[in-house]
């Protein structure tokens, strides 16, 4: 975009701040500068929610255990039968850093292994790899990467030689960011030719993909189904055939596989209903009445906790992408210039970060089949070096599960 163009838009959204640093930037600088607030969404400072609507909250009920055992060979049977026509994507959800790991390098590419390299990368790929030939079909992956790690994941990938995975079968594509503003709404610099970004949220994966231009080639494979799930649970098994399946079978144009929580107070999502519709509420909106509630069985009524492993249909993914989805705010830290043209770390939060969630996908999706596995054998996050959701549990369970460290 051209200089006195970018003006006349700041002015009209009250950001002319944004160029207050302008002259004193070279060329290229300034043409970075320029292009960068050409390809800010405005329209995310317009729909942002601060909270949910009230609503009634009631249970939902998970297929079972027990009721998938009974059925898996015609779950299988179905969900292979879509491998096979090439109906499934994978997408890894793989923008962040090992920052929590003591590591600047992308998470995905963290080493756990013990007495050789396994790379988080390595198990999911060698898992929809194990997949794929079970299935005699293909599934491509599609890699989310952030601005901060897409060069580097690539390049990982390249010298690894995709850990046996077909090369054509792997696309990456980068996360849209979104600006961070001041409490007064004025979009923050993180230095005099750059707005300080960040990922616009995990819900932003579809329209990122959009943006890259991979749908078509996707829909001419005859894509239907689009299964994502984050890097960091390396048990994760992703176009899994009984999943898809039992999806398919139910109807439903979502499915999100769960885990019985196991306490009350666990930190994790619930998967629930909100005025009927699938929902997945926060561990902290749970009441302690609602959080220690229990059926029948005595299981938990509200214990469908989410793993962040969701089937989406691409009908309905355009259908609700194309509405927009609700933008959250949040208060964070932000690294910025601050009105000397200085720039500054804070030790308080400072600015808002907009950001769409995945959760709303589910809850537009309009139904959603809650899929029951086990949590031994496909939930062990990495969030932390030490202690609980951490390098050491996951070695522990990918040990329990017959991975060799």
């Amino acid at each position: 975009m051209k200089y006195q163009t970018v003006r006349a838009l700041l002015e009209e959204k009250g950001q002319a701040q944004l160029l207050r640093y302008y002259d004193e930037l070279n060329a290229a600088q300034q043409a970075a500068l320029l292009e960068e607030i050409g390809r800010v969404d405005w329209s995310v400072f317009s729909s942002h929610t601060a909270a949910q609507d009230a609503g009634e909250i009631s249970p939902i009920r998970a297929l079972r255990l027990s009721e998938i055992a009974a059925r898996r060979q015609e779950f299988e049977e179905v969900g292979r039968e879509a491998i096979r026509r090439g109906e499934v994507a994978a997408v890894v959800l793989a923008g962040g850093q090992g920052t929590r790991l003591g590591s600047s390098a992308p998470k995905g590419a963290f080493d756990i292994g013990l007495t050789r390299p396994v790379y988080i990368f390595e198990l999911l790929v060698r898992t929809l790899q194990g997949v794929c030939e079970r299935c005699g079909g293909r599934v491509p992956l599609l890699v989310m990467t952030s601005d901060k790690n897409d060069r580097e994941t690539r390049a990982f990938f390249a010298e690894h030689d995709y850990f046996g995975y077909p090369k054509e079968d792997i696309s990456f594509f980068v996360q849209d960011m979104a600006p961070a503003t001041d409490f007064d709404g004025k979009i923050l610099l993180e230095e005099k030719g750059k707005l300080a970004l960040s990922p616009n949220g995990n819900g932003g994966w579809y329209a990122s993909l959009l943006r890259a231009g991979l749908l078509p080639s996707l829909k001419a494979r005859g894509v239907t189904w689009f299964n994502v799930f984050a890097v960091d649970n390396v048990l994760q098994k992703m176009a899994d055939p009984a999943f898809i399946g039992a999806t398919i079978l139910s109807g439903a144009s979502c499915g999100a596989k769960v885990v019985r929580k196991a306490y009350p107070e666990e930190r994790v999502g619930v998967l629930c209903r909100k005025d009927g519709k699938p929902y997945v509420i926060e561990y902290y909106e749970l009441s302690k009445e609602m959080a220690n509630a229990r059926d029948e069985e005595g299981e938990l009524l509200y214990g469908c906790g989410v793993i962040l492993n969701y089937l989406f249909h691409v009908e309905e993914l355009e259908r609700i992408v194309a509405k927009q989805l609700p933008v959250h705010i949040a208060k964070k830290k932000v690294v910025c210039l601050n009105e000397r043209g200085e720039q500054q770390i804070p030790a308080a939060e400072n600015a808002f970060k907009y950001e769409t969630l995945i959760l709303d996908m589910v809850r537009l999706m309009g139904d959603c089949l809650p899929f029951e596995v086990e949590r031994e054998r496909e939930f062990a996050p990495i969030k932390n070096a030490t202690g609980v959701d951490s390098v050491e549990s996951a070695r522990v369970l990918l040990k329990q599960n017959g991975v060799e460290l």
